[in-house]
């Protein structure tokens, strides 16, 4: 919706933001928003019918969205957390051999991405796993 081209009028059209907040607020009626820790979240809400979908920075990588936010230690954290829950999840991680290991208790799935993020246009072939469980 928002973005520039110094080649092209702006996008933006403020008659425009009627019906996009219409749809925003169709789209989030009867939604909870929670801001809380993830271990927080889960204890609040875990039940035998909930279904977790975790995307936590991928390994290594843990400082890209500031160095108190998470850290390397908490993947255990949360592997222990996640084989006792009551419902179900989905966690996305990088494929390295530590994920791997931590996580071999669950299913794991490898799915092969290209990513172009980055604003230099060069796509990047990479490996997720996805992990799941329990059944």
């Amino acid at each position: 919706m928002f973005g520039i081209d110094t080649q092209a009028p702006g996008r933006f059209d403020v008659r425009k933001l009627g019906p996009l907040l219409e749809a925003a607020h169709e789209r989030l009626a009867g939604v909870w928003i929670e801001c809380l820790p993830w271990r927080q979240f889960i204890e609040r809400w875990d039940r035998p019918g909930t279904l977790f979908y975790l995307d936590p920075p991928y390994w290594g990588t843990e400082h890209y969205y500031g160095r108190e936010l998470f850290g390397r230690d908490e993947f255990s954290e949360m592997a222990a957390v996640l084989r006792g829950l009551q419902g179900r999840f989905i966690l996305t991680l990088n494929d390295v051999p530590d994920v791997r290991e931590l996580f071999s208790w669950a299913r794991i799935e490898t799915a092969e991405l290209t990513y172009t993020a980055g604003g230099n246009g060069a796509a990047k072939s990479v490996r997720e796993v996805i992990i799941r469980g329990p059944s």
